[in-house]
């Protein structure tokens, strides 16, 4: 019974560290997750209910909120739930569960940022084309594809992941993750190695270098407009570009963290570096999204009864930089 006990299950070691602060924790994570929830809720109920925002910028912007209450909702309840028991086990069906919905919302997060970045290299550097190349069939195409790509080859890399034989049960973590489990294996992790580093070329390392390249290109395109022209495509662009840089920071704090010797490194840094990435984008990007952008800002005032004349400011604004 326990052999079968050990085999089964996995046990998260990071919470033992944590002692009485768990209760304070727990208040504040639930806390968190609450105004996760509302405040990317919120956002998306303003641009399905608002015809003003039917257009590419915000429909890409509710899937990062979408995105945002699916992570946020794979991860927080059991963590809570984890902060309050003696018993931190997890079974394999449930870890594995939690690895492939934590790394398709970091997928999604990242590939959803990609198909933005493209929204505003059309806009800022073919304004006169954005309509026709930004239309209802490629929005719908480019969504397809940032939402099932990612799966797809998660699926793959996951599968993998599942089939090793493993000759341990502890993970250095306070959540599943495909790395820790790898450590686990009696047999060589070679293969698997490289088909996690190339699984890692696909998902990262080439978005990443399309949202440099597009950005590139906007920053080049802007260089000889009015002030008044970069301050527009500043203001459309300049939300987009803080959600990619607190996203690539926080997954380079997880991703560094997970290759190092966990044991020679305060608990508390270990817990809060490994959390940045799924708490701190869903937290930033309905703020960045609705106190940055003059058009969803105005309905959210308009909820809460605020009376305020703001200019009103849409993409189509932005397309006119090379007339």
């Amino acid at each position: 019974m326990e052999n079968s006990t050990v085999s089964f299950y996995f046990n998260f070691t990071m919470f033992m560290n944590i002692g009485l602060y768990r209760y304070p924790a727990f208040i504040f994570c639930l806390l968190l997750y609450t105004f996760i929830v509302s405040a990317n809720f919120t956002l998306i109920l303003i641009i399905i209910k608002e015809s003003t925002l039917h257009e590419p910028m915000y429909i890409f912007i509710a899937f990062l909120s979408v995105n945002s209450l699916y992570g946020s909702t794979g991860f927080f309840p059991r963590f809570l739930m984890d902060l309050l028991s003696d018993s931190n086990l997890i079974s394999r069906p449930a870890c594995f569960t939690q690895i492939f919905v934590i790394y398709t919302y970091a997928s999604y997060e990242l590939s959803i940022l990609s198909i933005m970045s493209y929204d505003r290299y059309v806009a800022v550097c073919h304004p006169l084309h954005y309509r026709r190349k930004m239309n209802s069939k490629t929005v719908y195409m480019l969504s397809f594809l940032a939402w099932v790509c990612p799966a797809c080859n998660l699926t793959v890399s996951i599968s993998m992941v599942v089939r090793l034989p493993l000759c341990g049960t502890i993970v250095q973590k306070v959540y599943c993750a495909s790395w820790n489990i790898v450590k686990l294996s009696c047999s060589t992790a070679a293969v698997n190695n490289v088909v996690a580093l190339l699984g890692a070329v696909l998902i990262a390392f080439l978005p990443f270098a399309f949202i440099l390249y597009t950005y590139l290109r906007i920053v080049v395109a802007c260089w000889k407009k009015s002030s008044e022209v970069r301050g527009k495509v500043l203001q459309s662009c300049l939300p987009h570009v803080i959600s990619f840089a607190v996203y690539s920071i926080t997954s380079f704090s997880d991703t560094a963290l997970s290759r190092q010797n966990l044991d020679t490194i305060n608990p508390f840094v270990a817990i809060i570096l490994s959390l940045e990435f799924v708490i701190i984008p869903p937290v930033l990007n309905p703020l960045v999204y609705g106190l940055k952008l003059p058009e969803i800002r105005r309905h959210i005032l308009k909820i809460l009864g605020v009376q305020a004349q703001i200019k009103k400011i849409t993409p189509v604004e932005v397309h006119q930089i090379q007339q």
